[in-house]
Formats: structure tokens, sequence, C-alpha cells
């Protein structure tokens, strides 16, 4: 059986390619409509025991990571799992956005915290666009700020009366962009550096608004764990 661990569009992608054969996507359950088919199971594995427990349980035989590029506590764990199991694992993973044609003006930084102190000195009116588990983050530093924070599901902490939040998936159009970043005068950009064409839109709006752009380095990668762009290459190395 093929072990797909998702979060992403390319892993459901990569489940519905592989109707037909045996696999699993696996999903952390966060977001309520998960807007997949086929054969789905929900919630963690209990870490790293619990993962190697579920690999021999079901006799999977190749593992592909398909999670979020700021998932670093599952990818460890699927590496640490799968190299004590003796099971294949691969991670689909995005290009960063790195190579996009404004990256050199971007401010990069490793993490939340010097994120919101970045945007909060760059900055009147930030567009937040870094998750609803870490909406809140930006609170202490942006309480008095205009912010919009765009999110997939509303986040549970409590937010300030000047904040806008605004609930909504990708993909996001250049035009649709355009008219959300203008009507709320945005003059700096937060996000993580997730990748791939689905949210990078807002890269290309920033940079012609001359908002600044503060940008989330992503996690360091397990070691020795190869790695392909897109569900074409996963599907090669599965065979």
């Amino acid at each position: 059986m093929i072990l797909i661990l998702g979060g992403t569009a390319e892993g459901r992608r990569l489940a519905e390619a592989l109707t037909g054969r045996a696999a699993v996507l696996s999903l952390a359950g966060r977001t309520r409509d998960p807007l997949t088919a086929g054969q789905v199971r929900l919630g963690g594995f209990g870490g790293v025991e619990g993962l190697r427990g579920y690999l021999r349980e079901h006799g999977v035989t190749a593992v592909v990571d398909a999670t979020h590029p700021f998932a670093a506590v599952m990818s460890r764990n699927a590496a640490a799992a799968c190299a004590a199991e003796g099971v294949a694992l691969l991670r689909l993973v995005r290009p960063s956005w790195a190579s996009h044609p404004s990256a050199g003006s971007w401010h990069w930084v490793d993490g939340h915290g010097e994120a919101a102190r970045r945007a909060a000195a760059l900055g009147a009116r930030p567009f937040l666009t870094v998750g609803r588990q870490h909406t809140a983050d930006y609170v202490a530093d942006l309480a008095d700020a205009d912010v919009l924070a765009r999110v997939a599901e509303p986040p549970v902490a409590f937010l300030p009366a000047r904040w806008t939040l605004v609930t909504s998936r990708g993909p996001f159009t250049l035009d649709g962009e355009r008219e959300l970043m203008a009507a709320h005068g945005i003059d700096v950009l937060v996000a993580k550096d997730a990748g791939g064409a689905h949210t990078d839109a807002k890269l290309s709006v920033a940079a012609e608004r001359g908002a600044a752009v503060v940008m989330i380095r992503r996690p360091a990668a397990p070691a020795g764990v190869p790695e392909v762009a897109d569900v074409a290459g996963a599907l090669t190395w599965l065979g």
C-alpha cells in the first residue's frame, strides 16, 4: 500500500492520480472540509512510534510526504519511521519562491516573531497570509495596525477589532489580489515560503504596489530523503 501524507493540493492530486491502486491519503484533520476524494484517513499517528505501527499494520511499502513545506515535525517523523521500518520515502515538495523575480528585495526571516516585528516596522497596513494557526502570533506587535488577515478557516484566538479577517481558499488570481490589496491599502505582505503557483499572485501584486514583503524561510528538510517537485515526478518514482 502507498501512504500519502497530505495537506497540499499536490497531495490531493497525487491521490486522485492513484485511484484504483492501494493508496491512502492521510490528513491531519485541521480543515473541516478537505476537498478531496478517495480513501482518506484523518488525524495524527501518535509520533514516530505510532507511524511505525501504522506502516507495519497496513503493509505500507512506500510513503510520499506531500505535507506543507512548513510541516517540519511530520516530515521528521516520516523520515524516522520509514528509516526504522525499511519503507521507501519520497518528499513531494513545491519549489521555493526564492526564484521569484522580486525575491531579491524581500525581507527574509526565520520565524513568525521576527516576521511580526519586521512587518510592524515596514508598514501600517499589513496583509497576513500565514495560516490560521499562526495568525494570532502577530497580535502583540500589530494590535494597533489595520491588518488584513486571510485564512482558509477562522482562527480560534481573539483578534483585535481593527483587524479584518477574510476566509478564502486559493487559487487566487492577479485581478482578485489587486482588488483586495487596493481596497485595504496594503503596504506590507507577510507570507511563508510555501512555493507553487496556487497562491503566488499576491507576490506579483505586492511588487506592483511597491509593498514590502516579509517572507518566512522554510524549515530544514530531513537529510537523505529524495525529493520531487510535482505529481508527475512522484508517479515516476512510484513506478
